[in-house]
């Protein structure tokens, strides 16, 4: 099996999810205490959803999270679970003076390590098979 890869009993994969998200009005409240505490939630849902934490970032006004996941897990409810989780939390403790502590928006994108060409030359390269 390639380095790098998950064994599954039905599946063998590889996928890694860059995600960014922000507070409400993009407001700087991801300071200090709530930095840390962020953090904390963020690796316990991790554990919990069974994803690694390849990187995290926690910036005052935005948040990168840089996992890696398996199929049965799709990328907006890993979203859906780290924002409801945290947001929960966080709110319980701390007064933020916003309606919600989350956008509703998020990015994410796919990580790996071929590019697209890459793919598009191996599919065309199997058709000519």
């Amino acid at each position: 099996m390639p380095r790098g890869f998950d064994r599954e009993r039905t599946n063998i994969h590889k996928l890694q999810y860059h995600f960014v998200w922000c507070p409400k009005y993009r407001k700087s409240v991801l300071k200090g205490e709530v930095r840390h505490r962020l953090e904390e939630l963020i690796e316990d849902k991790a554990n919990e959803l069974d994803v690694e934490i390849l990187e995290l970032a926690i910036r005052p006004d935005h948040v990168h999270l840089f996992i890696t996941g398996d199929p049965t897990l799709a990328p907006n409810k890993i979203m859906q679970q780290v924002k409801g989780y945290s947001s929960h939390h966080l709110r319980e403790k701390y007064d933020f003076g916003l309606p919600s502590l989350w956008t509703r928006s998020y990015f994410v994108s796919s990580g790996g390590d071929v590019s697209s060409e890459v793919i598009e030359e191996y599919i065309d390269a199997q058709a000519g098979e």
